[in-house]
């Protein structure tokens, strides 16, 4: 139960880095144009812009939240109250000591706490295609992906 603990609060500041790639209805362009005024909505700010290779890159602070830091240290603090009762159990001469471990559960969202906290890049590049119109494509972490396609309503390529 201790490893799969350890595991959990390990992936909680996990890098989930994804690249999506957008079929534009509009011209690429406009697209652009639409996803800069999004993401600079969402506090991200334009870093650079590379016209050789068509590519563009925003850069924001990503704040973590108070509740997974609050539960991860609640989890914590079962967790190891758990290993202290069967240390308890397997020891009892050791008295109250094997309960000072629970002190250390605190310590799961002071790591989340202090990882969580990051700068992240999106980058968003024009793909050209001869076949087909060109592609849009973009990396940026998980979550600000699954926002992008709610609120935008845009066409992904599977």
């Amino acid at each position: 139960m201790m490893i799969g603990l350890f595991f959990f609060i390990r992936a909680s500041v996990k890098d989930r880095t994804k690249q999506i790639q957008l079929v534009p209805s509009e011209t690429e362009d406009i697209l652009l144009k639409r996803l800069q005024e999004y993401f600079e909505s969402r506090a991200y700010q334009l870093t650079q812009v590379d016209p050789e290779n068509k590519q563009i890159t925003f850069k924001g602070f990503v704040q973590p939240s108070v509740f997974l830091a609050v539960l991860l240290s609640m989890l914590a603090v079962v967790g190891f109250s758990c290993l202290a009762l069967v240390l308890f159990l397997l020891f009892p001469d050791a008295n109250s000591f094997v309960w000072l471990i629970v002190m250390l559960a605190p310590l799961a969202g002071v790591f989340y706490w202090r990882k969580a906290g990051r700068w992240e890049e999106i980058m968003l590049r024009v793909v050209s295609r001869t076949d087909r119109p060109n592609l849009v494509s973009i990396t940026a972490h998980r979550d600000e992906l699954i926002q992008l396609e709610e609120n935008l309503s845009v066409q992904t390529l599977d």
